[in-house]
């Protein structure tokens, strides 16, 4: 009974299905780290206070993940990419589904968050205005919300494969 309930079929267990909604549901609420909410409010009112309020936040977290890629950045990319091979060569060389299941989760997340480094890094280097800042975090969260919808797609039909397999095979 307690094989049923945890198993390592990620791709047949309802739990995986919900991390994967909640992972990437949570991934566009914070857009360099200011809610969603926020960037939406600052993007609809002429008040300017609430644009210097988003714009102020999201630099704040601009400068604090540029801060820590420039003191700690190979380090983190060498480790990133030492845990992405293994994953890779456990999920698609050892066919093992539960590394699979743990790729088509994590590849797309260190895919946003280059992307995230990378805009922030423009935001640094050209030096926006606030209405410009706002503007950019909201085409990061719509570039988010695609890596999402495509890594979804494709982890469902990944998924849907795989238990195909285990029933054709099993």
């Amino acid at each position: 009974m307690v094989s049923d309930l945890i198993n390592m079929r990620s791709f047949g267990n309802l739990w995986y299905w919900i991390l994967l909604a909640l992972v990437w549901s949570s991934a566009g609420q914070r857009v360099l780290g200011a809610p969603w909410d926020m960037v939406l409010r600052a993007r609809k009112t002429e008040d300017d206070a609430t644009v210097a309020d988003v714009a102020q936040l999201i630099r704040i977290h601009v400068d604090r993940r540029l801060r820590i890629m420039q003191e700690s950045g190979l380090v983190v990319a060498g480790l990133a990419a030492f845990v992405l091979t293994s994953l890779l060569l456990l999920a698609f060389v050892y066919d093992i589904e539960f590394a699979q299941a743990v790729v088509l989760l994590v590849f797309p997340l260190m895919l946003v968050s280059a992307l995230s480094l990378r805009t922030a890094r423009i935001m640094c280097d050209r030096d926006l205005d606030r209405l410009a800042l706002v503007k950019a975090a909201q085409r990061l969260r719509l570039q988010v919300q695609l890596i999402g919808m495509v890594s979804i797609f494709v982890t469902a039909l990944w998924g849907m494969y795989q238990n195909m397999s285990a029933n054709v095979l099993g």
